[in-house]
């Protein structure tokens, strides 16, 4: 099993193409082993402390293994929506663990 933590940081006025991304990328991911444990779109509020930009949402994911990310990642009716992805979001920092 594999998490994935990702700070996502979206262009902006862009918001609405990354939703409509998000929308029809997400629900492939469970025929991949893949889940949403937490998808989070912070407030100003939110933030404790920090100099950084903020990220526009937060995703805490999982995988049964790094192969099935990998056929998520490839699959080809994620793929044709790549250019949304790209349309949409400036940067993202992504942490990925494994539990052993």
């Amino acid at each position: 099993m594999i998490f994935i933590t990702q700070l996502i940081y979206v262009k902006a006025g862009q918001e609405a193409v990354f939703q409509d991304f998000e929308r029809k990328v997400i629900p492939l991911m469970k025929e991949h082993g893949g889940s949403i444990i937490q998808r989070i779109r912070p407030t100003k509020d939110s933030f404790v402390e920090g100099e950084e930009k903020k990220p526009y949402e937060v995703h805490f994911m999982s995988f049964e293994s790094e192969a099935h990310l990998t056929q998520y990642i490839n699959d080809p009716r994620r793929q044709q929506f790549t250019h949304q992805k790209q349309a949409s979001i400036e940067s993202s920092f992504l942490v990925v663990g494994e539990k052993r």
